[in-house]
């Protein structure tokens, strides 16, 4: 059963100020390499299914799975989808093999998704981003900080959400400074979603 803080209302209702649920990140991968190394590009491609997206706080996606910019040669690979020792041990060897690298970080990291009204004013509580679709448009992702803690925090489409990924040693830290800055607004917290559905 949800929890219901302040103001409540349906998720993506009129009076919904913002809802706050947990988001199942089964695979998360670091992907390293040298973008202008075309072979490394086309090989992140193949083994990924997602183009590599090479312009600054860009990502590339499909229905369950997205490919955040991080660096000039970082990214991250999250999904709602399991996957295997030895999925990631072909995917690490031919990244390799392009002159890329590959290291597993699913159980480093938590997610929430924050949507609704309210939701970018909440998160500039404790985030310094622009986050007005002007400036954080669908597919835009960003490092930065939420409260003291480092954050990234990822856009997916034109609705009002934003996904927030922290490392998972502070996830009480930022579940604590989401529902203290999401609590002047009134807030719901939602059952908790895969990434694909998220």
């Amino acid at each position: 059963m949800a929890e219901v803080h302040g103001l409540a209302g349906d998720d993506g209702g009129a009076d919904s100020a913002v809802v706050l649920a947990e988001v199942g990140l089964a695979t998360v991968w670091n992907v390293r390499g040298d973008p202008a190394r075309a072979s490394f590009v086309a090989e992140a491609g193949r083994v990924l299914a997602l183009p590599l997206p090479t312009e600054p706080n860009a990502s590339a996606r499909d229905a369950g799975s997205a490919l955040l910019w991080l660096g000039p040669r970082s990214w991250a690979y999250v999904t709602g989808a399991d996957a295997s020792r030895a999925d990631f041990d072909v995917a690490r060897a031919a990244l390799n093999d392009a002159g890329g690298a590959l290291f597993d970080l699913s159980a480093s990291y938590v997610a929430w998704r924050v949507s609704g009204a309210a939701a970018s004013r909440v998160l500039n509580r404790g985030c310094p981003l622009d986050l007005h679709p002007r400036s954080f448009p669908p597919g835009c992702c960003a490092q930065s900080l939420l409260g003291h803690i480092s954050a990234l925090f990822y856009r997916p489409d034109e609705r009002a959400a934003f996904l927030v990924l922290v490392a998972r040693s502070l996830a009480a830290d930022a579940w604590r400074d989401l529902c203290a800055a999401a609590a002047t607004d009134g807030y719901r917290v939602a059952p908790r979603a895969s990434f694909g559905s998220a």
